[in-house]
């Protein structure tokens, strides 16, 4: 049909689960629902799976009529409904995958940003050369240009961390990831220069996590979390070999948090952690 968006973003679809989400809990069919409403069953669904959007008077009618009484959140969907931000990540639509986007979008917004890297120093405290070695290393090769695509967008990224009202942010980084070179001594050394450079920033903290532990399971992954304006609108991200997953479920967000802290409780405090990468970058 025209006027159906051919390709919703991440925060698009995310409110489309929400309100459909709130409408699950009211017990309500999507007919019925859109019964109440005064629409057509296939609006509603268009809603829900973010191929169209809502107005707030529509939004809020939905949430009433859901008998929904978080207003916090109510207010939260409907600032989201209204978001209209085509931020520098669009320059990249139909060259880049869409999570790499989707991401970047998501980072934009973000209250917090909060990270869990074991192999690679995060994406956002990356140097220009370190983020070349690491994408240069993917299977199958990239061609040249889609390399420097990706390793551009990776340093527009970091806009979140370095802009005038910078995000909030925590890396929790294995020694593992610190002590692998991904190209050189002197492409290593300047990252860990780097590393140390953004965590003397007062919104970025940097842990890390050393081998020497005992007893530590650890996470599954590579995880990132992301703030949304309530808790219920946080966002968590696993990459894997498939692809990019993007979390939303309170029961899973609840495991990250989880996971996130226990982690963080075993890692060394912001001090130790500066003395830490300062003395490896010393044995380079």
């Amino acid at each position: 049909m025209a006027g159906l968006r051919r390709e919703p973003t991440a925060r698009q679809v995310r409110l489309g689960v929400e309100l459909r989400r709130l409408r699950d809990t009211a017990g309500l069919t999507g007919r019925e629902a859109a019964t109440l409403l005064g629409v057509s069953s296939t609006q509603i669904n268009q809603i829900e799976s973010a191929l169209t959007g809502v107005s707030e008077k529509r939004l809020r009618r939905l949430a009433s009529n859901y008998a929904c009484t978080d207003t916090e959140l109510i207010d939260a969907l409907v600032a989201l409904a209204a978001d209209r931000t085509r931020g520098w990540w669009e320059e990249y639509r139909g060259l880049l995958p869409t999570p790499f986007l989707d991401i970047a979008e998501l980072e934009h917004h973000a209250t917090y940003r909060d990270d869990v890297d074991f192999l690679f120093i995060p994406g956002l405290l990356q140097t220009e050369d370190y983020a070349h070695a690491a994408f240069s290393s993917r299977v199958p090769e990239l061609s040249a240009e889609d390399l420097e695509l990706r390793v551009r967008h990776r340093m527009q990224r970091r806009a979140v961390l370095e802009g005038p009202t910078p995000t909030p942010y925590k890396a929790l980084v294995h020694e593992a990831a610190l002590r692998i070179r991904v190209a050189d001594r002197a492409t290593s050394r300047a990252q860990l220069s780097r590393v140390l450079e953004l965590s003397e920033a007062d919104h970025v903290t940097v842990r890390v996590i050393p081998f020497d532990l005992d007893g530590f399971g650890g996470t599954w992954s590579t995880m990132m979390l992301a703030g949304g304006t309530v808790p219920k609108l946080d966002t968590a991200v696993r990459d894997a070999p498939h692809g990019t997953g993007f979390i939303d479920s309170e029961a899973q967000l609840a495991v990250f948090r989880t996971v996130f802290r226990r982690v963080e409780a075993v890692s060394l405090d912001p001090v130790r952690s500066r003395d830490f990468i300062h003395d490896l970058a010393k044995e380079l």
